[in-house]
């Protein structure tokens, strides 16, 4: 699968932090939401006009692994990509990297196609075929 990787930047604001000026854990998961939400923008699809078709993506699975603190005014990096996809499945995979080079959050999210009763659905072959070619929107 040919891969194409949204890359997001993203300041460290006070109210993303700890008591110890330290991203939140569970933050990350917020900044991942944005990546995968470009990540399909730069791909071709707008998320309202998907929940237009009666199309959605949930999040099923998330696994996120904490290697180093991001702190109060650092610039991230999230950059985000498609790891694998079934029929009804997409996998993303993030790497959260600070203004220094240092990684700090790795991370997988399966996301499920559903209906918008919350039954399963398969992936349009339109959004496969995009995701497969790593095709960038227009103007991109």
């Amino acid at each position: 699968m040919k891969h194409h990787t949204n890359h997001l930047a993203i300041r460290v604001y006070y109210e993303d932090t700890d008591c110890g000026n330290v991203v939140y854990y569970a933050n990350y998961l917020r900044y991942m939401e944005r990546g995968r939400s470009e990540l399909m923008r730069d791909l071709g699809f707008e998320l309202a006009e998907l929940q237009e078709k009666d199309l959605l993506f949930v999040v099923a699975e998330a696994n996120v692994k904490y290697r180093f603190p991001a702190r109060y005014n650092d610039m991230l990096d999230v950059a985000t990509s498609i790891a694998g996809h079934t029929s009804v499945t997409l996998t993303f995979h993030y790497e959260i990297v600070n203004q220094h080079g240092v990684t700090c959050v790795t991370g997988d999210v399966k996301a499920a196609c559903v209906n918008a009763a919350g039954k399963i659905r398969r992936i349009p072959g339109e959004i496969l075929d995009k995701i497969t070619k790593g095709a960038a929107a227009p103007g991109r």
